[in-house]
């Protein structure tokens, strides 16, 4: 696979490979033409999972990388990585509190963000919309590292990485389009809601690759700003939904097997 990839230029490579996590964010949202309810243990458990990938992604895919590339510059290892991951969740902070947006489960009155007039279904993608856009930008600066020449940064990492988000992404589509199903909406209409939440990925790879290519100074910031704003959503969304039912032990498990998973696959394709 890394071979095929290589025949390609980074910007390319990463609109590859946020075109692969969208696809698997539409193959879950494609699990409405197949249930009207999705087991809450189950759902709990693929959702820890997503939350166990995203948090090893954090660390083995983007913050060792940024921190290796600052030491070998003959920097402060921990400043840029520092400034990098707190801007990354400070982004996803203000985003949250701007943009409008309902969690899969909650009633409508619980709608973050800007108090607006919008359909619970939009609300709904909306909220999937903003996890997904640190996991695009995550991939795309991967791949634009890989291409700069960095021996912190490999493609096989950015594969990997793209690999990890993906399988990732799956409950998230069934996580938007599952709900509207079961709420009346038509099966093709739940599944268009739900694939439409993993768009913005390849829009954000696509940028998180060109500017780190322009600008390869800030690429220990872009690893970290990633890594940043994904610990926020696996710490603000995805471990506290996994947790609301009564079954804490599913989700946690489902941690360990995502960490374990991502783990894996970063060290033996990086």
């Amino acid at each position: 696979m890394e071979q095929w990839f290589i025949e390609f230029s980074p910007i390319t490579q990463a609109l590859i490979g946020t075109l692969f996590t969208w696809f698997l964010t539409a193959l879950g949202a494609g699990m409405v033409f197949f249930f009207k309810k999705i087991d809450r243990k189950v759902m709990d458990g693929l959702l820890g999972a997503a939350a166990g990938v995203m948090i090893a992604a954090s660390f083995w895919s983007l913050l060792a990388p940024a921190i290796e590339m600052v030491e070998s510059r003959g920097g402060t290892p921990w400043i840029a990585p520092l400034i990098g991951f707190l801007s990354g969740g400070i982004f996803l902070w203000c985003a949250d509190k701007l943009l409008p947006h309902l969690h899969p489960g909650f009633p409508e009155k619980d709608a973050e963000g800007i108090k607006t007039g919008w359909q619970r279904s939009v609300l709904l993608v909306l909220a999937i919309t903003l996890h997904n856009i640190p996991e695009g930008l995550a991939v795309g600066v991967a791949f634009g590292a890989a291409a700069a020449g960095h021996p912190a940064a490999s493609l096989g990492g950015a594969i990997a990485l793209a690999i990890g988000i993906g399988i990732q992404n799956f409950p998230e589509g069934a996580a938007v389009s599952v709900p509207l199903r079961r709420e009346g909406m038509s099966r093709t209409r739940s599944f268009l809601y739900g694939q439409a939440s993993g768009i913005v990925e390849p829009i954000a790879g696509v940028l998180g690759a060109a500017a780190v290519i322009i600008m390869q100074p800030i690429l220990p910031y872009a690893l970290s700003f990633a890594a940043g704003a994904m610990i926020y959503v696996v710490a603000e969304e995805l471990i506290p939904e996994s947790q609301a039912g009564r079954h804490s032990d599913i989700p946690t498990i489902g941690v360990m097997l995502g960490f374990a998973l991502m783990m894996t696959l970063d060290v033996a394709l990086g």
